[in-house]
Parts: structure tokens; sequence; C-alpha cells
């Protein structure tokens, strides 16, 4: 039986990158996930995700996503395929951007300004102009980044797994751990349930929404939250087409919606809503979207795409987001049990910062000092604690 120096729970974009990072590092990695890579349900597989720097007033979430952005494009040269799409972001308000209700994208324009890059500001006339499925008039307020735009994510985690393989890390699917062995204080095992058990120096627990209960200390400052994504087949495929039109957020700070033109391989424009979610368990409550869901998303293609109203929706799954209270990712090793690292807590923003993630996890494993992890330690968050990531709404 191996022994490995650091066993990855998750395969998922956290994983992936942590395995890869401590491989390159020298280190004997093995990883387990559920099911095959992509899982089918993981918050990482979908056609797409948001890559984006706007984060409200907060600086170092932006930083942290510009430098992701390099990572992405050094992926598309590093794996000769695209991965990353850079066709900008637009961020549409429904009242002026000094109005306090406008905060997250006045913040996001000002400190995007702040650090150098060129936002071009819009009003009610040009929204429609430069975009023209948006309806007119709904808009009156934002502005479009070109540095941004969308990943590949259940692709892109699909060839990070094949170039950790490649590597040398030894990568274990369809293995559902459920208990974290230890002695003494310190891991020395995990057990699945399909009966192996795997020996190793250092647990690294990346297992998404299903975190809180493989490490059952982190359960009161953790709610699991599903949200509903769409899939619209359009009659005209070419309305909202790359690279005419961006990503775009639709007022996502009071409304949640957001979403993608047309995606160039699977023809299907992808919505979906960043707000609070439902709670759910991972493994007992179906990723049900209802009617209720359905009917909010005519709702909303009525007042912004006059054009998708009543068009096919031809995919739909709650997407599952592992919230923090706070809002923040949650990346440190455990403070009484030795050999265990945590990296979670993506919040429904996390997948962006994937060529850095796994870096942050590595680094906490291994004990390093990093600035970046010091708000994302080990910490007591009381229960009415607020999310503090200003694109949701609540």
């Amino acid at each position: 039986m191996n022994k490995y120096d650091f066993l990855v729970i998750g395969a998922g974009i956290f994983g992936i990158t942590t395995a890869i990072e401590l491989k390159k590092k020298g280190f004997s990695i093995g990883i387990l996930n559920p099911d095959q890579i992509p899982h089918p349900l993981a918050a990482s597989t979908d056609i797409s995700k948001i890559v984006r720097m706007e984060y409200g007033s907060d600086e170092e979430y932006l930083q942290m996503a510009n430098q992701s952005i390099e990572g992405w494009k050094a992926w598309n040269d590093l794996f000769n395929t695209t991965l990353y799409h850079e066709i900008g972001f637009l961020l549409l308000c429904k009242k002026k951007m000094e109005d306090p209700s406008q905060a997250f994208e006045l913040d996001s324009y000002n400190n995007l300004l702040k650090y150098g890059f060129q936002p071009d500001r819009l009003d009610e006339k040009t929204i429609p102009e430069r975009f023209k499925a948006i309806r007119s008039g709904e808009f009156v307020d934002g502005f479009f980044h070109a540095k941004a735009g969308f990943a590949e994510s259940g692709r892109a985690v699909h060839v990070l797994t094949d170039y950790a393989r490649q590597l040398g890390v030894d990568v274990y699917e369809n293995q559902t751990v459920d208990q974290l062995i230890s002695e003494q204080g310190k891991i020395t095992a995990v057990r699945s349930r399909e009966g192996q058990t795997f020996l190793t120096g250092h647990a690294i627990v990346c297992a998404g929404a299903n975190t809180p209960y493989l490490v059952p200390d982190l359960m009161s400052f953790m709610e699991v939250t599903g949200h509903p994504v769409f899939h619209i087949q359009p009659a005209h495929p070419d309305y909202l087409k790359i690279p005419d039109f961006p990503v775009f957020a639709a007022d996502i700070s009071n409304t949640g919606w957001y979403g993608f033109p047309t995606h160039p391989t699977e023809k299907v424009i992808k919505v979906a809503n960043h707000g609070k979610g439902l709670p759910l368990h991972p493994e007992k409550d179906e990723r049900l979207v209802y009617a209720e869901d359905h009917q909010k998303l005519q709702e909303f293609l009525k007042t912004t795409f006059p054009s998708l109203v009543g068009q096919p929706v031809v995919y739909t799954r709650r997407c599952v987001y592992t919230d923090t209270l706070d809002g923040h990712f949650w990346i440190d090793q455990h403070p009484e049990i030795g050999g265990l690292t945590i990296g979670t807590g993506g919040s429904g923003h996390g997948y962006k910062m994937g060529p850095i993630i796994g870096k942050l996890i590595a680094a906490a494993a291994l004990g390093e000092q990093n600035s970046l992890l010091i708000r994302y330690r080990w910490r007591k968050l009381a229960s009415n604690t607020l999310n503090v990531e200003e694109a949701r709404n609540y």
C-alpha cells in the first residue's frame, strides 16, 4: 500500500491545482474524487465560469483576480488550447452608479481606475447602441472592462487532471472519502466508502460542499447553498455571439443575475443567479430548479433580453456554493489535528482564482508564510456574520 506525502481529497479546481503545485515541489501526491473527474455535480463542472476583477471595494481580491487572469492566459499557452476566453465583462446598473444601491459597481469601477485599468463607462444611450440585444431604457449606467471573460470550467478541470497525471500525481476516481483516520492527534490515512484505505503524512480536504461533513468542526462556519443555472437554446445563436457580446452582470448586486454570450461549442446561452440560494445537503437533496426559478428567469429576460423570452431552456442545474459565513476562502491547517489542511469556501466566486488557489493551499499545507493567507486562516465566526462578497444579492 502506497503512502503519500500529501493526499488531496476532492479534484475540483481547488484540489487539482493543489495536487499539481505540490507535485511540482517534489512530493508524492495522491488525489481522490467521488465519481469521475470532473464530478457531474461539482461546482467546477459546467460549460463556463466568469473570470473578473470586479470586487467592489475589495482591492485584495481585485489583485488576486488580476494574477489569476495572467495565470489563465499562461494555461492557454501551456496546454495549447483556449480554456480562458478574454471577451470582457459588462456591468449594468438600473440607477446611476453614484446611487448607494450601485456601490458594488461604482467601487469596482473606481478601483479598476486606481490600478491603472481602463474600463469604458456607459450610459442609457450607449448601452443599447453598443450591445444591441439589451432592452433599451432598462439600464442607465454601467461599464465594460476588456480584461475579463470566462473559463470553460469543466473542460479546464479535465485538462488539469490530465496534466496532473503526466506530472506523476496518482489520480483515484470513484473513491468517496468518508473517514479521516488519525493516530495520536495526527492524520495518518483516509478511508473511502468503496472500502479503500490510503496512507498519508498529510491530508488536504478540498471537498467543496462535502468539506464541513468531513471536518465537522467547520459546520457552524459554513453553509451549503444551491443556485439556479439555465442553458437557453436561442433561435438566433449569432445574436449574442462572441466577440460582439461579453460576459455580463445585470445589476447583479441587486438582482443576482449574470450570464454569458452564446457558448462557442455548446451554442447555448448560460444565465444564472448569484443570490442567496437555497440551503441544501450536498448528497441528500436533489439539485432541482423549480417552476418559481423558471418564472423569475422569464421575468428577467423580458426586461433585459426580450429576444430570449420563451426560448427553450435545454438544461438546468442548481450550482452548489460552499459559503463561509463571511464569504471568504477557508485555507489553513487544522488548529488541533495534525497533518490536516483545509482548502474550501469558494462562496460562489472561487473558480476564477484557479491559477493561484492551489499555490495558496499548498503554502498553507507546507506551513509557508504568505500574506494572502492571513484573512483565510482558521477563524471563529458568529452565526450572524455577514457575507461580504459585494456582488451577492441578498
